[in-house]
C-alpha cells in the first residue's frame, strides 16, 4: 500500500470510451491519502451533450469507491473544468461529502503555497487558430479511436499498457509547442501571484519540474498517460506513471524509486 499525504487526479472524462477506469480503480485501491484532489474534466458532460455518453458497470464502481473514501475520512475536493463545466456553474458547496470549488490554494506539508487550478482559463492567453484549433480537435478524435485499437489488441497480446496518442503527440511540433505556451502562462500566472507552485490538468501532459522558484505540476490524465501527483508527508510531489509503473511503485512503497520527485531548487522536465 502506497500512503500520502496528498493525491491530485485529473481529466478521468468518465462517461467517454477512453477513460481508463479500470486503472483508476486499481491505483485509488492501492492507494491512501489524507485528501483527494479532483482537478477538473472528472465527468465529460460535452459528450454526453453530443449524444456519446457511455456509462458501464465499471464507471459506478469507481464512482461507488471514491463515496466510500469520504466516509473513511478522505477529504475530496473537486474542482471543475471546461468539459464538466455544468458542475462549475454550481458554484462553491458540497455533494455526498464532496466540497466543490473554483480553485483554492493547498498549504503543502513543508508550507509551500500551491494553486490548484483546472488550467482551461490560460487558453485565453495562448494564440490558436480557430481553424487549426477546430482540425486538431477531429484528428484527436480519429488518433483516439486508433489508441482504443492498439489498447484492444497489446491486452490480448498480454502486453503492457503503452499510449499511441501520448506517443503522437509527443512528436508533434504544433501540439508540443501547444504545451509549452501552457505551461509557460500557467507558470508566470504562479510567478505573478505569489505562489510557490501551481497544479492543473487539462492538457493532458503530465509534469513536474521547478523554474525560478516557483513548481509548475501538472495531474496528466486517466485517459492516455494514466498519471496522478501525490505529495509525501514531508511536502516532497512525486509524478506517478501507474499503467506503467505501478508493479515497481508496489515493491518499493517506501522509498518510491521509480517516481519522479521535484523539490525546491530542482529541475525536473517530467
Amino acid at each position: 500500500m502506497l500512503n500520502y499525504r496528498s493525491v491530485f487526479i485529473s481529466d478521468l472524462h468518465l462517461g467517454t470510451r477512453d477513460a481508463k477506469v479500470d486503472y483508476l480503480i486499481d491505483f485509488l485501491t492501492h492507494v491512501r491519502c489524507e485528501r483527494l484532489y479532483l482537478v477538473g474534466d472528472i465527468f465529460d458532460v460535452w459528450r454526453m451533450r453530443s449524444g456519446g455518453w457511455r456509462w458501464p458497470r465499471v464507471k459506478h464502481e469507481l464512482v461507488q469507491l471514491l463515496l466510500r473514501r469520504v466516509q473513511e475520512g478522505v477529504e475530496i475536493v473537486y474542482v471543475p473544468g471546461n468539459h464538466d463545466e455544468a458542475v462549475r456553474l454550481l458554484g462553491e458547496g458540497e455533494a455526498f461529502g464532496v466540497r466543490i470549488l473554483p480553485e483554492l490554494v493547498h498549504e503543502g506539508a513543508d508550507g509551500r503555497r500551491w494553486l490548484v487550478v483546472h488550467g482551461d482559463g490560460f487558453d485565453a492567453v495562448l494564440h490558436c487558430n480557430p481553424l487549426m484549433r477546430r482540425v486538431g480537435d477531429v484528428g484527436y478524435e480519429v488518433l483516439m479511436r486508433l489508441a482504443r485499437l492498439t489498447h484492444g489488441v497489446r491486452r490480448l497480446l498480454g502486453r503492457p499498457y503503452w499510449s499511441l496518442a501520448a506517443h503522437v503527440k509527443g512528436r508533434m511540433k504544433n501540439a508540443m509547442r501547444y504545451v509549452e505556451q501552457y505551461e509557460a502562462a500557467a507558470h508566470t500566472h504562479a510567478l505573478e501571484h505569489g505562489f510557490d507552485g501551481i497544479i492543473s490538468g487539462h492538457i493532458h501532459h503530465a509534469r513536474l519540474r521547478e523554474q525560478d522558484g516557483v513548481t509548475y505540476a501538472n495531474c496528466g490524465d486517466w485517459v492516455e498517460s494514466c498519471t496522478a501527483l501525490a505529495e509525501d508527508a514531508s511536502g516532497r510531489f512525486h509524478l506517478l506513471h501507474w499503467a506503467r509503473d505501478h508493479l515497481e511503485l508496489l515493491d518499493g512503497a517506501q522509498g518510491l524509486p521509480q517516481a519522479e520527485a521535484a523539490t525546491p531548487g530542482m529541475i525536473r522536465a517530467g
